[in-house]
This record gives structure tokens, sequence and C-alpha cells, in this order.
């Protein structure tokens, strides 16, 4: 057995302090956004971007280096209760879903992912061909997967952000929230399928044994999922929280999530992924969902907002400087933010879903967060861009997620409640502990949404 040396006590305070400084940063930054009638995951993305080499980097590079490139393993243990942060978050946001209302708009949920996703990853591909060489790494032949991989980032959601912003908006409980984190999942399971593709074609090309076995992988994860997956853990989750105290149930809870994270990554496919299928499964154990109140505050309050801070200790925007840089930059922001809220738009409108209705979905859609940065470094360890490029999309990642909540509040406070949204908000409010004051705010009527699903 090889013996693993500990960590060295310089290692494990630039570790503790690094992480106090990130999230007192990330809690008064999201305190700060809120006060400006701004979802509080606007400003804990926004404390890595300020912290880290983009701002304070380049004015005091010392305090920098001392609290988050101090050494390797500082960074990676920082990046390790980030990665924890950001499953439980995605898991926590599936145990909100309504399973009955996503199986009655399963349809409308299909036709937005589709619109989505196709109409970004169109004009992504189309851009790729006629940006300015700087952006593009190598030589005329990496052109194509260059422009592949430009779709792929331009076509992605972020399940963790869109679900940090309905939490904070307190939207999670209404149907078109709902309907936005269906299609968001959609979206992400397609584009990880997409992402695997092209980073064949960068390494070794792409092959039909490739494209096969990876569509099999996602395949064969949900049908398991949604049959013998979804029958045990109901049966192991109930069981367990028929004992008195909730500990067991918020570890049996975070076990299976780490499970479900593992599997998705050892098939090729993002943790997020299979966390997200973990927590909709955890769903189905309705006495389950009061006892996870504990974890949910833990990670909305702490984990969460570390995991989004630590998104932008890589970011160095300081590339804009160089004007073509800077040009490039905003037409592919343009292309991100109006293909992928058209695309929505257009999905809703397809389904007969009202303007404000179609409005909301293109708004929530486009937060691109983290997720897109997980793109960004996949392409930078492929070679696929470089670092002006991968400046590029972590800049459509952070805008997109800050424009999205303002459009998203407007277009939300033009839809009408319903009672079904009602009864969801009481019991969201119940399983986290808090008084369901605003209970009261929905009346009767009936959303367009729901309206489909009766159809």
């Amino acid at each position: 057995m090889t013996f693993v040396a500990p960590l060295t006590s310089h290692v494990m305070v630039g570790f503790i302090v690094g992480l106090g400084v990130l999230l007192l940063t990330a809690w008064l930054l999201g305190r700060l956004a809120e006060r400006c009638r701004m979802p509080a995951v606007v400003g804990e993305l926004t404390a890595g971007v300020l912290i880290g080499p983009s701002v304070l980097g380049h004015l005091a590079p010392g305090v920098t280096g001392r609290l988050f490139t101090g050494s390797p393993e500082q960074m990676h243990l920082i990046d390790a209760v980030g990665q924890v942060g950001v499953l439980l978050l995605v898991a926590v946001t599936g145990t909100h879903l309504d399973p009955s209302l996503l199986r009655r708009v399963r349809a409308t949920a299909v036709t937005v992912s589709l619109g989505g996703l196709l109409l970004p990853l169109a004009a992504g591909i189309a851009l790729g061909y006629v940006l300015p060489v700087p952006v593009v790494p190598g030589g005329p032949g990496d052109r194509t997967v260059f422009a592949l991989f430009l779709g792929v980032a331009m076509c992605v959601s972020a399940i963790p952000v869109i679900a940090k912003t309905l939490t904070d908006m307190r939207l999670l409980h209404r149907n078109i929230g709902q309907l936005t984190l269906a299609a968001a999942f959609i979206d992400d399971a397609l584009g990880w399928l997409l992402l695997s593709v092209v980073a064949a074609a960068a390494t070794a090309g792409v092959s039909a044994g490739t494209v096969t076995a990876s569509v099999l992988y996602l395949v064969g994860f949900l049908l398991f999922a949604a049959t013998l997956g979804r029958v045990l853990v109901r049966k192991v989750m109930t069981a367990i929280a028929d004992r008195p105290a909730d500990t067991p149930t918020v570890a049996t809870a975070v076990i299976l999530v780490l499970f479900g994270a593992a599997t998705t990554l050892a098939l090729g496919m993002e943790p997020v992924f299979g966390a997200f299928v973990a927590g909709l499964l955890i769903t189905g154990a309705r006495t389950a969902q009061p006892k996870l109140a504990g974890l949910r505050t833990v990670v909305t309050g702490v984990l969460a907002p570390l995991f989004l801070a630590t998104a932008g200790l890589r970011m160095d925007l300081t590339a804009l400087a160089r004007p073509q840089v800077a040009l490039t930059a905003a037409v592919v922001l343009a292309v991100a933010i109006v293909g992928k809220f058209a695309g929505a738009y257009l999905g809703a409108r397809l389904r007969k879903l009202t303007r404000w209705e179609a409005l909301a979905l293109g708004a929530g859609m486009n937060s691109r967060g983290v997720i897109e940065v997980i793109v960004a470094l996949t392409g930078l360890r492929l070679k696929v861009l470089d670092t002006a490029g991968y400046t590029v999309i972590v800049l459509v990642a952070i805008v997109t997620s800050v424009v999205a909540p303002p459009l998203l509040r407007h277009a939300m406070n033009r839809i009408a409640g319903t009672e079904d949204e009602r009864l969801r908000e009481i019991d969201h409010d119940t399983w986290n502990g808090l008084t369901p004051v605003n209970a009261a705010r929905s009346g009767p009527a009936q959303s367009t949404v729901e309206r489909k699903a009766d159809d």
C-alpha cells in the first residue's frame, strides 16, 4: 500500500482562508445583488471574477497568489468543494420538480428544448467558419472542429445557474420554472452528447462506434433511472425517512447523488447530469422531502455560492483589451443570446404558449453560467480554443447569466399564478422549513402551460 503524505499546514491554512474569503465575497455580493433587485446568483458569479486574475490578480497579484494559486493542492481542494456544491445544488433542485406536471408537459419541454438547441447550434457552427483566425488555434484543418465546438458552446444551458436563479427569485414552484428546468435538462443531455462527439473529433476523429456508444450510454442510463432505479430509490428513501431523525435521510440522499454523479462521469457524461437525475428520483419519496430541509439550507447558503464563485477564479477578462478579441466577443455574445432566446421562444410559441410565457422561457434558458465555463475549459484542454477563444466563451457565460434574470422577472410578473402553483409553493416552503407567507398570492387562474398540459 502506497503511503499518501498528509497535507501540510501551509496548504491547509491557505485552503481554509481562501475558502473563507471566497464565501464572504460571494455572500456580500449576493446581498448587494439582491438590494439591486437582482438574484443573488449574479453577485455570487461576480465574486470569483473580482478576486481572481481579472481584477484582484492584476491589482494585487501577491494577494491572489497566496489565497488561491499558492500551490496546486490548495486550488484543487477549493475546486473539490465547489464540485460537491454543484452536484448537491442540481440534486436539490431536482427534488423540487413536480413529476406529474413534467409528464403532462413533456411534449412542450421537448419542443422548447429542441428549438433552444438546434437554432443556436446552427448559428454557432456558421459563425465558427467566419470568425477571424486569431481566435482559431492551429491551421485551416482545425476550422471545422472549432466550428462544431462553437456550435455546442452556443447551444448548452446551465442547470446549476438556472436552478439557483429560479430559487433566488422564488420561481421554482411556478409552472414556467418547472418547464424551464425540464427543457434545460434535455438541452444539457444532448449538449454533453454533442460535446463528447466534438471532443472525439478533436483527438482521434469521429467514428460510428464513438457516437453509437455515447448514445447507448445516455439512453441506457435514462432507462435504468426511469425503471429499476426509480423503484429502488423510492423504497430506500421511504424506509430511511420512517426513522425519527433527519440525519439518515440527508446522508442517504447525498450518497445517492454522489453515486449518480459518479455513474454518468464513468459513462463519459458530466457528473451534473447524474446528480440531477438522482434528485428527480428522490422526489418520488414524498415523506423524505421535509427531512431534507437542513441539506437545502447548507447547499443554497454555503456550497452553491462557493461553487458559483470558484467559476470566476480562472477567468482573465483582460484579453478583451485587444480590439479584435473584443469585437469577436461582441459578435459571439450576440449570436449566443439571440440564437438561444429565439429558439426557445419559437419552440414555446409552436406549442401555443402565450407571448409572456415564451419570453420567460427564452430568458430562463439563456443562462449559460458555469456549464459554459466547463465547456470552455474542455476546449482549452483539447486545444480547440486558444486563450482569446477561451476568454470569449467565458464572457458569454457571465453576461448571459447576468442579463437573463431581469427579463425573466419582467415576463413572470405578467403571467397569472395558478392554484397548482400555490399548492406547490406551500410544499416547497414547508420542505425548506419556511412559513409559506406568499402562498396566498396565486389565484385560481390557469396558465397556458397548464391548459396545454390538460389538452
